[in-house]
C-alpha cells in the first residue's frame, strides 16, 4: 500500500487524451501509373469541352477548397510536375491545367492510423505568458495510410498549477516548401560517402574542386565531370547514385508564417525517408555563447533500411535536415543532451537495439564512438531498454528517462540520474518504473505500450507527454523533488 501511495504522489496523469483525427488531411501529388497512363489521362482531359472542364473544376473547388489553404496553388503545382508529359501539339487553357492538377492530386490523412510518441520543449516565443507559466511546443509521430509517419506539432501553456492547456487546433494542415538548393558541408559529405563505401579516389575527384560549403547545383556540375572520367562504369554509377541519395537526404523545408503550428506537418520528401519519419526527439539546445537552437534526432525509413537523421530549427518555421555520420551513428533512438559537457556534444543512443549507450563528439553531426551506459537488469526490462528522449538538467544531476520491455512485450518508463559533469556515470536508478500502462492504456494498435520521446521541466514538475499503445497520447506530470529523493535513495556504484 505504501509503494502505491508513493507512486501516486510521484506521477499524476492528466485527463486530456490526444487522439488521431482522420479529417486532418494534406494534399499529395498522385501519379496513377506510368508515363503511358499519365499521357493517356492528359489526352482525355484535353478532349473535354470548355464547359465540361469549367463545371468539373468548379465541383472540385466546391468540395475541396475549404479543406486546404491556397488550393488553386496546390493544383497548379501538381500540374507543373507532369507538364513535361503534355504533347507539344496540345495547347491547354488555364482551367484545363488546374483540372489536370486535380487529377494528379490526392488527399492524405496524416493521422488516419495514429498520433503517438510525443516530445515537448519550451516554445521559442514566451511573449505575453503569465508569470509561473510557460508556452510549449509538442511534437508527435503521426501515421496514416500505408503506415507512413510524419512529424506534427501542437502548442499550449502549462500554468503555475502544472495544468496543461492546449491551443485550439487549426482546421487546416500544411506541408512546407522544400528548399531544393541547400548548402552542404564538404567534411560531413566526405565522411558519409566513406561510410557508404564510395571509393576514396572517386570521392576525392568529386569533392576536390568544391569549397568547404557547396550547393546542389555545384555538386551537380562535379557529377557531370565525374561521368566523363575513366573510372570503371560500375564504380561511377555506384558513386553517383550514392552521392545523389545522400544529397537529397540533406535538405531544408520552410513553412509560411501565417500557418499555425498545429497546421505544420513535416512529411517525408527524400528517398531515404519514403516510408516514414519516426520518433523525433526534440531538445532545446543552448550553446556556449547562450544562443539557442532546437535539434531533433529522428529515424528515416525507406521500407528496407533506417538512417539516423537530425533536424535543426530556431523558429519551427524553417527546418534543416541532415544525415548523422560516423561509425556510432547506428540504429534508432538517439537523444541529444541540451548543452555541451566539458566542451563536447553528448548523445544517448542504442547501438544494438538492446542496451543504452552514451556518445561524445566535437560535432553534432558526427559520432564515431559509443560506450555502454546500461544493460537490462530488471525482469520488466529484460527484452530491451532505450532512452525516452533528451535528459533534463536538475540540481542533483541529469535526469534521464528510459523505457524497458518485459514479458508480453509490455513497456514501462523508468528514471535514472547521471552525473552532471560525467554523464557516463549512473549515480541513481529506480528499482521500479515510474509509469506503466494502466487499465485504460493497454489496448490500441500496439497493446501494452507507453512511450515518450522527450519531457521538459516546469518549476518543480516534469511535463511528461507519452504515447499509448502506439495510437494516442496523454500527458503526465512528475514531482521532481519526490523523484530526486527516490533516486538518491537508490545510488549506483
Amino acid at each position: 500500500m505504501r509503494v502505491h501511495e508513493q507512486r501516486k504522489q510521484l506521477v499524476k496523469r492528466r485527463s486530456t487524451v490526444l487522439k488521431a483525427e482522420s479529417a486532418r488531411v494534406i494534399t499529395r501529388t498522385h501519379i496513377p501509373g506510368d508515363k503511358l497512363r499519365t499521357r493517356a489521362l492528359i489526352a482525355r482531359v484535353s478532349k473535354l469541352s470548355d464547359d465540361d472542364v469549367h463545371n468539373l473544376l468548379e465541383a472540385v473547388y466546391e468540395e475541396f477548397s475549404g479543406r486546404h489553404r491556397n488550393f488553386r496553388g496546390v493544383l497548379q503545382r501538381n500540374f507543373d510536375r507532369i507538364a513535361e508529359h503534355v504533347p507539344k501539339r496540345i495547347s491547354l487553357s488555364s482551367e484545363q491545367e488546374l483540372l489536370l492538377g486535380a487529377y494528379f492530386t490526392a488527399e492524405y490523412s496524416v493521422e488516419a492510423a495514429a498520433l503517438f510518441n510525443p516530445s515537448v520543449v519550451i516554445h521559442p516565443d514566451q511573449k505575453g505568458v503569465d508569470k509561473g507559466s510557460q508556452r510549449f511546443v509538442m511534437s508527435f509521430r503521426a501515421t496514416g495510410e500505408g503506415h507512413v509517419s510524419s512529424i506534427e506539432f501542437r502548442s499550449g501553456i502549462v500554468d503555475e498549477n502544472d495544468d496543461i492547456l492546449f491551443d485550439p487546433i487549426s482546421q487546416y494542415v500544411a506541408t512546407p516548401e522544400m528548399h531544393t538548393d541547400p548548402v552542404y558541408h564538404r567534411l560531413h559529405f566526405r565522411r558519409k560517402l566513406e561510410e557508404m563505401g564510395v571509393r576514396e579516389v572517386i570521392t576525392n575527384h568529386l569533392l576536390e574542386e568544391l569549397d568547404e560549403t557547396f550547393t546542389f547545383d555545384e555538386l551537380g556540375t562535379q557529377i557531370k565531370k565525374l561521368r566523363s572520367t575513366k573510372f570503371r562504369l560500375k564504380d561511377k554509377h555506384n558513386a553517383i547514385d550514392t552521392v545523389l541519395w545522400l544529397a537529397r537526404s540533406n535538405y531544408e523545408v520552410i513553412f509560411r508564417p501565417d500557418e499555425q503550428i498545429s497546421e505544420r506537418v513535416i512529411f517525408p520528401v527524400s528517398e531515404n525517408e519514403s516510408a516514414g519519419i519516426e520518433d523525433a526527439r526534440f531538445v532545446r539546445f543552448e550553446d556556449d555563447d547562450k544562443s539557442v537552437i532546437y535539434y531533433a534526432t529522428y529515424t528515416a525509413y525507406n521500407g528496407f533500411t533506417i538512417l539516423p537523421q537530425i533536424l535543426e530549427t530556431t523558429d519551427f518555421l524553417t527546418f534543416k535536415m541532415h544525415t548523422i555520420t560516423g561509425k556510432a551513428a547506428l540504429n534508432k533512438g538517439m537523444a541529444l543532451f541540451p548543452r555541451k559537457i566539458n566542451g563536447k556534444f553528448v548523445m544517448l543512443s542504442r547501438q544494438d537495439g538492446v542496451n543504452n549507450y552514451i556518445m561524445f563528439s566535437d560535432s553534432v553531426r558526427f559520432w564515431n564512438e559509443a560506450e555502454l551506459l546500461q544493460e537490462p537488469v530488471h525482469p520488466r526490462e529484460f527484452v530491451q531498454i532505450g532512452n525516452c528522449g533528451s535528459p533534463v538538467e536538475t540540481s542533483e544531476g541529469w535526469l534521464a528517462l528510459f523505457h524497458g520491455v518485459g514479458p508480453m512485450r509490455k513497456y514501462s518508463i523508468w528514471a535514472q540520474l547521471l552525473d552532471i559533469d560525467d554523464p557516463s556515470k549512473v549515480i541513481g536508478r529506480l528499482d521500479e518504473p515510474i509509469l506503466t500502462p494502466d487499465e485504460h492504456e493497454r489496448d490500441g494498435y500496439v497493446p501494452n505500450v507507453v512511450y515518450t520521446c522527450g519531457s521538459m521541466l516546469h518549476g518543480d514538475a516534469l511535463i511528461l507527454p507519452y504515447g499509448i499503445a502506439d495510437q494516442r497520447c496523454r500527458v503526465a506530470t512528475v514531482s521532481i523533488p519526490e523523484l530526486l529523493t527516490r533516486l538518491k535513495a537508490h545510488p549506483q556504484t
